[in-house]
């Protein structure tokens, strides 16, 4: 049977067919199967009549494009994490699930939660120059909720009612959309905004949305890492307690002595004690009755910051580091069996072992729509490896490797400039061999190493009443001069591309651009753009890439910008919640010359002093720590965070309310501290990762600058061109992206040779890291993965029904009606 007739191993179906299904088949059954009728796709068909055979070819060509979008679908959970068990069930179920999973509805998601989270600027207690109206934020926040609702409504139709229930962010979701609702409601009726802690939930909109995908995983690790947490935790409270009760016995005696007085105030004080922002103030008053009290002090930072607060770090380090691995394996495992699912629903009967060219442009046109013939054709190319008429599994386990590879034909000659006439061609490779050599980087080390310490010196002997715009340094004209020269000569040594894919070349371009920038501000007198000569000393960076240990520590800090990006915005979403509920409970408490009943009276004061003749304004400045505002709350919190006199704050707010206002700012710090603690786990396990990769896998570069990442070289030849153009033309014709499998062949003419090579790279991602740092450890989980969910062989042989060879998986639920060879 030719490739056009083959039928799929598992069918899918939309509804029409569905009922085709039933009718024939019953029809089939009638005549036993027999006479002029045959099943084909599980339709019977009677065997002469061009009709019904052109009826059979566009019901099988239907189904297969049913299953190339159900393989890529499968194949999009596996790349995104996605759980099969929302995986569409139904024709219905597939149109809402291609309606939420499309970069405008993700954008559509993006902007109703930051919209519901920007209204905090307008709603009171509000920033002065944002505040609106009751009833215009309340509309706005109703709208906003409408649009929620209606993603809801989407996500519903596409999991069914038994599945939303069970999926627990979207019920949390949906559980907060309808209290805010239900506020939002009251607040435009009475026109007037009541006490609301629980706009402090909204971010919950945002984090669920597709973009902010790795802000919900920093969540998750830092949730798995909560119980090694809070056991240390207790242990550090024990000793606090265990102390403050001691103290209050040692100290209390002393009226003189106001931080031991009650065993409250014993409590806060050892809790302040613990960040070192009240010491050694919180000791001087026994220290100075006692001399021998310093002991307890001693003993307390001793246990308590010195031992538990770093046993603390190991123990989240530890967790930390086994939660990744455990997240890595499960990854990975999860995109095999995506892989396993999409394989079954490519692969025929007549060829069930195997994924044809066909087949697998089939599924990249669902996959990656975008993605031209020859890139398809290429990427199928790179996986089989064996050079076999069809894919195996082995090859196809290979496919999250090669989707992401962009593919750009390899030269013919070693240089770019190797067709030019020989004069130009021995002036280039002379340029070619200077910028490669040793002795050239090495010197351009010197002169930046030069450039650093003349920056140095330069700085160091201006005043403070220099302008820049009076005077340019003769000595920043030099070393530019040198770093455009050396700009200049690797891009006509190597080539653009070359010298482009290089992040040193590209750091060095950049640095060197905005230094010219720099210039012409200062020759042209543009002030707003004096700024730019400041990033100069960027230039230094250049020589820790002399040395491997400073290669790994700054190839660590590339690496970590991501995913330090998202954990920068886990923790603005913990400060926006905090914000919300201080700006409820503390809003307009604190202002000049209040708190006059606390210890820290002198902070908030703000009075005029007369120095013989002259009045002066003394303030204490602390007043301006408060939660008037979401921008100023921002503010305070992150003071709080660096916990420098966060005392004070906590002490000022407490004299003007009550004294459980000390768990809000006891409560912020504990939560920062966690998430502190995971971002310098999370950077401790980074760098430690690419310290034992670097061990164990001792690839020195001879060139610090080359960075080739991960590179597929596939060759085409002609014959293998214009085959594929033929069977593109038959199965896709009138698309324009044949013209790329066309350019194919016109190279090949312009070249002269029979074949060309391309070359597909991609950047190393620390999920290829892993692969070659777990190696050994991938091979068990992988056969583990084998006993836990593919069927024996011999209990596979057994069977009659092509559908035993199918994984124990969640299964395919794309066709509303079941056949004898598909699954529900």
């Amino acid at each position: 049977m030719d490739a056009d007739d083959d039928v799929p191993l598992i069918l899918t179906w939309d509804e029409a067919n569905s009922g085709l299904l039933n009718e024939e088949t019953e029809r089939g059954d009638e005549n036993g199967g027999g006479g002029n009728y045959d099943i084909v796709n599980n339709v019977v068909i009677s065997t002469p009549g061009p009709q019904i055979h052109r009826a059979q070819n566009v019901s099988l060509r239907q189904s297969w494009e049913m299953n190339y979008q159900e393989a890529a679908i499968y194949l999009q959970e596996g790349e995104n994490n996605d759980k099969f068990f929302t995986h569409p069930r139904n024709p219905k179920a597939l149109s809402a699930y291609l309606f939420a999973h499309n970069h405008l509805f993700y954008m559509m998601e993006l902007l109703t939660g930051l919209l519901l989270m920007m209204l905090s600027l307008c709603e009171a207690p509000a920033v002065p120059s944002l505040r609106l109206d009751v009833y215009v934020h309340a509309t706005l926040e109703l709208l906003a909720l409408v649009m929620v609702a209606f993603e809801l409504c989407m996500k519903l139709r596409w999991l069914g009612f038994h599945t939303f229930i069970r999926h627990k962010r979207t019920m949390v979701k949906t559980c907060v959309l309808l209290l805010q609702f239900v506020e939002a409601i009251v607040v435009l009726i009475r026109q007037t905004s009541h006490v609301r802690v629980t706009r402090a939930l909204r971010p919950i909109f945002l984090v669920d949305c597709r973009y902010c995908g790795a802000v919900r995983r920093n969540l998750r690790q830092i949730f798995q890492s909560l119980p090694p947490f809070i056991d240390i935790l207790l242990l550090l409270l024990f000793f606090m307690v265990i102390f403050a009760i001691l103290g209050f016995c040692l100290f209390s005696p002393n009226t003189a002595d106001p931080y031991f007085n009650t065993l409250e105030n014993s409590l806060v004080s050892l809790f302040v004690l613990l960040t070192t922002a009240n010491f050694p103030d919180v000791m001087m008053p026994a220290y100075s009755k006692n001399r021998w009290s310093c002991v307890f002090f001693i003993v307390y930072l001793s246990i308590e910051l010195y031992f538990i607060m770093n046993l603390l770090l190991a123990v989240v380090f530890d967790t930390f580091n086994d939660v990744e691995k455990m997240k890595f394996k499960s990854l990975l495992l999860h995109k095999r069996s995506a892989i396993d699912h999409a394989f079954q629903l490519l692969v025929s009967r007549q060829r069930p072992m195997g994924v044809s060219l066909k087949q697998f442009d089939g599924l990249m046109r669902f996959y990656r729509p975008r993605m031209s013939a020859r890139d398809r054709f290429l990427t199928y190319k790179a996986l089989n490896t064996s050079g076999a008429p069809m894919l195996s599994l082995q090859d196809f386990y290979k496919f999250y490797e090669v989707t992401g590879l962009k593919w750009k034909a390899r030269r013919s000659g070693e240089h770019w400039f190797d067709e030019l006439p020989h004069t130009t061609f021995i002036i280039f490779k002379g340029i070619n061999l200077l910028v490669k050599s040793k002795a050239f980087q090495y010197f351009m080390y010197v002169v930046v190493a030069i450039n650093g310490v003349w920056i140095l010196v330069e700085t160091f002997t201006l005043n403070s009443g220099f302008s820049w715009s009076r005077f340019v340094p003769w000595s920043y004209i030099v070393f530019l001069t040198i770093y455009g020269v050396e700009v200049l000569l690797k891009l006509t040594g190597l080539g653009p591309m070359a010298y482009f894919s290089s992040g040193w070349n590209l750091f060095d371009f950049s640095v060197t651009v905005f230094a010219f920038l720099g210039l012409i501000a200062l020759a042209f007198d543009m002030e707003p753009f004096y700024f730019i000569v400041v990033l100069r000393p960027f230039q230094l960076l250049r020589l820790f890439k002399i040395k491997q240990r400073y290669r790994n520590v700054l190839d660590t800090m590339f690496e970590l910008f991501p995913r330090m990006a998202s954990l920068g915005l886990t923790l603005i979403i913990f400060y926006y919640s905090f914000a919300i509920v201080g700006m409820e409970f503390f809003a307009d408490v604190v202002y000049p010359n209040c708190c006059n009943t606390s210890t820290v009276a002198d902070s908030y004061r703000q009075i005029n002093v007369t120095y013989g003749n002259k009045t002066v304004l003394e303030e204490g400045y602390y007043y301006l720590n408060n939660f008037n505002n979401i921008l100023s709350s921002f503010v305070t919190l992150f003071e709080l965070t660096v916990v420098n006199n966060w005392y004070i704050t906590m002490e000022g707010v407490t004299s003007m309310t009550r004294h459980w206002s000390r768990l809000y700012f006891m409560t912020f710090y504990i939560v920062t501290m966690v998430v502190m603690t995971i971002i310098v786990a999370f950077i401790l396990d980074a760098f430690v990762f690419r310290m034992n990769y670097s061990r164990k896998n001792r690839e020195p570069l001879e060139n610090p600058e080359d960075e080739n990442g991960i590179v597929f070289e596939v060759e085409v030849s002609r014959d293998e061109a214009l085959a594929t153009l033929e069977l593109y033309k038959q199965t896709c014709p009138g698309l324009s992206s044949l013209s790329s499998l066309q350019g194919v062949l016109q190279a090949m003419d312009k070249s002269g040779h029979l074949s060309l090579v391309y070359l597909g790279r991609r950047s190393r991602t620390k999920s290829d890291l892993s692969m070659k740092m777990y190696e050994e450890e991938i091979q068990e989980w992988y056969a583990e993965y084998s006993r836990e969910n593919l069927p024996q062989p011999d209990q596979s042989l057994e069977c009659d029904s092509p559908i035993s060879d199918l994984p124990s998986f969640p299964e395919p639920q794309l066709n509303a009606q079941t056949g004898p060879h598909s699954i529900n």
